[in-house]
């Protein structure tokens, strides 16, 4: 009885210690120490960011850098690799439409991909200070602000409150494009998102970063870029 009882305090012990010993004594996954390096320029960055995707269209995301190691790496500072300007739409994640993780990508969101001072100043934060070397414009189908402003232009009803913001950025994309055959709501967006990539391209303040737009399809889950 007496060994029996000293191999329980034992393995009580033990079990203890276990469970009282910091989180930085645990070992750190592989996957998340193997960290993987910060792709070197905008062209690469490009590349990784349509790796992803294609991972993410074909049902075999990584989730990457999302793990306790990764978590406190960070805490010590951010490299982002690339800035994603896109909709609040709750189904273009920029995360995991391009399967990346925590610190790889500074995402700005606006319906419809609206651009004001705010978001300006976003992206020059992570052009400037962050040293990002890309900026891509997301766009996608069936875009509720397009709607909401082609729907206006249609009836000429009043649009509500802040929405009208929303309206009167896009509108211009959608009287461009309004004669053209085919789908008003697809060639809106598309006008919408080149001339938001346009317009970031334009501004002295981004001439570090490379800026480029794409389209993001719904059905497929594939991102196309713009020309």
């Amino acid at each position: 009885m007496a060994s029996n009882r000293r191999a329980f305090l034992t393995a009580t012990a033990a079990a203890g210690a276990l469970a009282t010993a910091p989180a930085s004594a645990a070992p750190a996954d592989p996957m998340e120490t193997g960290a993987r390096p910060r792709p070197a320029d905008a062209r690469a960055a490009l590349a990784e960011l349509l790796d992803g995707n294609r991972r993410y269209a074909t049902g075999r995301s990584r989730h990457p850098d999302e793990g306790l190691f990764r978590r406190h790496t960070l805490a010590a500072g951010q490299h982002p690799f690339a800035v994603v300007v896109g909709c609040i739409d709750s189904r273009v994640p920029p995360e995991l439409v391009f399967d990346q993780g925590l610190g790889d990508l500074i995402c700005i969101r606006t319906a419809g991909q609206v651009l004001d001072e705010a978001v300006l100043g976003s992206i020059q934060y992570g052009v400037q200070e962050l040293r990002i070397p890309l900026v891509l414009v997301l766009g996608h189908e069936r875009c509720g602000a397009i709607a909401a402003t082609l729907d206006h232009l249609r009836t000429g009803a009043p649009v509500p409150g802040h929405l009208e913001l929303l309206v009167d950025e896009i509108a211009p994309a959608a009287r461009r494009t309004r004669a053209l055959p085919g789908d008003w709501a697809e060639h809106t967006m598309r006008a919408n998102t080149v001339w938001v990539r346009d317009a970031i391209r334009a501004d002295p303040s981004f001439t570090a970063a490379h800026v480029t737009a794409a389209r993001f399809d719904l059905d497929t889950g594939l991102v196309s870029l713009l020309p």
